[in-house]
């Protein structure tokens, strides 16, 4: 319309909706830098749904508002203001009584006192002494009977949310009847469902009759016990978050108020209850503070409420095995937290469900992981960082077609592609232009045109890379430079010299095989011991199935030999400082590689003098060599050293 205006402004309703999606690629490499800079893979995971993809909004914020709550909560008043209230009460109740006794004469005014100065000091107990007890004023009746009514109505409104307006009639003899017939039909409801019974027809009967009690109207049985359950539960913390004493004066004053009938049956659904709800936090207490006296629906609502942020914070933590965010509950969060938080939340779940959709990350029984396409990733990246530094060696591409010019000439040839390193085929070559261009002299040539030998494939390099996986590397900053070395290395093997063999070992007190999978996640190995000799023994295994190739082993390592397997069990045997055997055993499988014709360098971090004077004993020993870089250039010598070494000497 010509006279509507409008104005714009800043969106305030959540997350921008016309804010561009994820850049997923840039979460990927944020996870990989983390990764190559040391860390854990599954930390750098869970830290990106933390911190949240852009640095906000990250389940951590989400959880910092929750505990905050939390805390407010735990601050809201005294959990024993139905005690205290029902003392309040009584006191009026026995004042009313009083004076009206003080104005009457005769000995049943004179007994009736002497029984009310004799009541017992507890509340509850004063309270069941006068049940049977003639009221004299007709206001401390009153004011008596509001003690059993009120409490009756907290509590029976407390677990049965439909009885708002029946917990006020509950003193009506009809109305605990009918109250008492729902519990008795529930418990029975219950106790079928508990011996595994059909209950479909009967739950539907049950709501029939007593649907007016449950305004959320649960589907079955089971949506029914979490309503019920999540209640009961709420009210067994409050009494268990009280005193003793103060636990004592409730109990006997819900005791007498509801009566044996409805006592029984609430008791006998508690029981259902905690059975078929186990799971459910039913034994822990709360230290809640507060000026403000709490009636029993209030200091039972107070803790539900603390109790359903703890469930909150677990799933926001995800720090169980397996955890994912498909564990939020948004509409928990959206209750509790606000609409916004529970945005976030829904944001986060759309980015790990991209990563998976992707291809980027997977999920094992431990939680999400990294996937065979986001290593290639991190690995070309570490790849692309240690390039980077090198200033001399072999750059070109290598096509997975050839095997450059370590390969015999096939008599075939194929068209040139870039960073192709094998000869030009001229006669082929000239043919191409001359049909491109026709006869004529000088020949035109173009890009097109180029034809290049081809060579067979072979494989030309077994290749071992010894990693030290001891507690050491991470205490001293090397596990980050150690991980994008070996990431590098492999990558560089895979997408460059395929028809070369890699195995990565990692070893500790032990020794052990990596896949680039592995190796990304790996963790320090907290048992003391670092055993080389095992790790050169699995790289002798590598290196004989590959009888062929030039066998390179490549070792990573900040300390001395502190651990060998025994050869009577097999066992792991450690040691500090290293005992001679340890050092026979290790020099042993390093003369085995070295009859084998293996070339063996070892990178040596640190500058412990006992690892450097073993180092250069075996370096000497095996004619390797003994490389002492600095952590930036550890890629850059393991790499160089590579192609160097995988040309080979036989």
């Amino acid at each position: 319309m010509a006279g509507n205006r409008f104005r714009y402004g800043q969106w305030r309703g959540g997350p921008d909706p016309l804010a561009p999606p994820y850049d997923v690629r840039a979460a990927v490499d944020a996870v990989g830098a983390e990764v190559l800079s040391g860390g854990s893979l599954r930390e750098a995971l869970r830290d990106l749904l933390r911190r949240g993809p852009d640095g906000r909004g990250g389940l951590a914020d989400l959880a910092a508002r929750a505990r905050r709550m939390r805390r407010e909560a735990l601050r809201r008043g005294d959990l024993d203001g139905a005690v205290t209230r029902a003392r309040a009460l009584l006191d009026q109740a026995l004042a009313a009584e009083r004076d009206e006794l003080r104005g009457r004469d005769g000995d049943d005014a004179r007994f009736a006192e002497a029984v009310l100065d004799n009541l017992p000091r507890s509340t509850a107990r004063a309270v069941s002494e006068l049940e049977g007890y003639d009221w004299a004023s007709a206001e401390a009746r009153r004011t008596y009977q509001r003690i059993l009514d009120g409490l009756r109505g907290e509590v029976l409104e407390q677990r049965f949310a439909g009885l708002r307006d029946a917990a006020r009639a509950a003193a009506d003899p009809e109305a605990q009847r009918q109250l008492a017939e729902m519990m008795r039909d529930l418990n029975d409801l219950l106790a079928r469902h508990a011996r595994s019974e059909d209950t479909t027809d009967a739950f539907a009967e049950f709501m029939r009759r007593h649907g007016r009690f449950f305004p959320e109207q649960p589907r079955d049985v089971e949506e029914l016990i979490d309503v019920l359950a999540r209640r009961a539960a709420a009210g067994e913390r409050l009494m268990r978050s009280l005193s003793d004493r103060q636990r004592e004066e409730l109990a006997g004053l819900m005791r007498q108020s509801l009566g044996d009938r409805l006592a029984g049956e609430l008791s006998q659904l508690d029981d259902h209850l905690r059975s078929l709800r186990p799971d459910l936090n039913w034994q822990r207490g709360e230290r809640v503070r507060g000026d403000q006296p709490l009636g029993y629906g209030e200091a039972a609502g107070a803790l539900d409420e603390i109790a359903e942020l703890d469930e909150l914070l677990d799933s926001l933590d995800q720090d169980q095995a397996g955890a994912t965010l498909d564990d939020v509950d948004v509409d928990t969060v959206a209750r509790t937290l606000g609409r916004d938080a529970a945005d976030e939340v829904r944001r986060l779940r759309d980015l790990e469900r991209e990563l998976r959709r992707q291809g980027w990350v997977s999920r094992d029984a431990d939680g999400l992981t990294l996937s065979p396409k986001a290593l290639r990733r991190l690995a070309g990246t570490a790849l692309r960082r240690v390039f980077a530094d090198l200033t001399a060696g072999p750059r070109g591409q290598h096509d997975l077609r050839t095997a450059g010019a370590a390969g015999e000439v096939s008599g075939s040839s194929r068209q040139w592609e870039y960073g192709d390193e094998q000869p030009l085929d001229v006669v082929r070559t000239l043919t191409r232009a001359v049909r491109r261009a026709g006869p004529g002299v000088p020949v035109q040539l173009a890009a097109e045109d180029f034809e290049v030998v081809e060579t067979e494939r072979r494989a030309s390099a077994a290749v071992v890379l010894c990693v030290d996986l001891s507690y050491s590397m991470i205490s001293q900053g090397r596990w980050g430079p150690m991980k994008q070395t070996a990431l590098a290395l492999s990558h560089l093997m895979a997408t460059r010299f395929p028809q070369d063999a890699l195995q990565i070992i990692g070893f500790g007190r032990e020794a052990m095989p990596l896949t680039q999978q592995e190796l990304a996640a790996a963790e320090p190995d907290m048992q003391q011991g670092t055993n080389l000799q095992h790790a050169l023994r699995l790289a002798g295994r590598h290196l004989r199935r590959h009888p062929g190739a030039e066998p390179v082993v490549l070792v990573v390592t900040d300390g001395e030999p502190t651990a060998h397997l025994d050869p009577g069990d097999g066992e792991a045997y450690f040691n500090w400082p290293p005992l001679p055997e340890t050092i026979e055993a290790t020099i042993r499988e390093v003369d085995r590689l070295t009859r084998y014709g293996a070339t063996l360098n070892l990178f040596m971090l640190g500058d412990d003098p006992g690892l450097r004077r073993f180092v250069d004993a075996v370096a000497r020993r095996s004619r390797g060599r003994m490389f002492t870089p600095d952590l930036n250039d550890l890629g850059e010598y393991v790499v160089s050293d590579y192609l160097r070494a995988r040309h080979g000497r036989r």
